[in-house]
């Protein structure tokens, strides 16, 4: 069986061998609902594209969408959330309640839909073998699919519950993204273990390539910056940004310099805001 298409879509997720890759997380609204920073959700899909970050992941309601708006200049690669989760909910956090995870939509639709990538997710550590049984079967149905229909898979492996005191320890992060890989993912999203030796190890140790997220908002952009440039030198291949990018006061601005720390650069703007 050819694998080439997988490598060209994740050749253009990933942004080529220039530079690591720069994607914006903007499919949020699904589970936690209209957040600050996601109204007009096309309006800010117009900026990220004209900012020219590598890879947008969105859900397929707002791909559908996006595709029937008017975007100038040339267009992210796009990836498909093809699930939903209760682990972000109330409920799912302080584990007084059931987890739940669903897929709704398979990786063939997302390619109907124009998706260069899918992403699922996949929790450990939530002390409940019944949800995390569930996850893995579902990912490896995923995966078997993605191989014969050529489209690339991203799991966003996490260790969130009552098991995990801290999501960013590199034995959760080691095994949740060995998994992911045992599994047949092609790449993984995932948590920032707190340090750039550790991270690297982290990196070192995983079979795939490694995108580390931005999670909640940072208390300042210059400390999201700097884990922008921390998870750079410790070998990911990229960065997933959410609601650093779209609830910055500039959003331009923030994804240019996040653009310079990923590449090792340095723009006036980010010296300013580093002093």
């Amino acid at each position: 069986m050819s694998d080439c298409g997988k490598k060209i879509r994740l050749n253009r997720v990933l942004g080529g061998t220039e530079h690591r890759a720069l994607v914006v997380a903007f499919d949020h609204a699904l589970v936690l609902g209209p957040i600050p920073g996601t109204e007009d959700p096309l309006g800010k899909i117009r900026l990220f594209a004209q900012a020219k970050v590598d890879a947008l992941l969105l859900n397929l309601g707002l791909i559908r969408q996006f595709a029937n708006s008017t975007i100038p200049g040339p267009t992210p690669a796009l990836i498909a959330r093809l699930d939903w989760t209760t682990v972000w909910s109330a409920v799912g956090q302080n584990g007084s309640g059931a987890l739940h995870s669903s897929l709704l939509a398979r990786p063939e639709e997302a390619l109907r839909h124009g998706a260069d990538a899918v992403l699922t997710y996949l929790i450990v550590g939530t002390g409940d073998a019944e949800f995390e049984m569930k996850e893995i079967a579902r990912n490896a149905e995923v995966a078997r699919e993605c191989e014969r229909v050529g489209i690339p898979l991203i799991v966003e492996s996490l260790a969130r519950g009552k098991d995990v005191q801290n999501p960013g320890d590199p034995k959760w992060l080691n095994l949740h993204t060995r998994m992911a890989a045992e599994l047949g993912a092609d790449a993984v999203k995932t948590d920032y273990s707190g340090d750039m030796a550790s991270m690297r190890s982290v990196v070192e140790k995983c079979t795939i390539p490694i995108l580390v997220l931005g999670g909640s908002r940072h208390a300042t952009e210059k400390h999201a910056l700097d884990v922008v440039r921390e998870v750079a030198a410790a070998g990911a291949v990229g960065v997933f940004f959410g609601r650093n990018v779209f609830q910055a006061d500039n959003i331009n601005t923030f994804l240019e310099q996040a653009r310079a720390a990923l590449d090792g650069e340095t723009t006036a703007e980010f010296q300013a805001i580093a002093r």
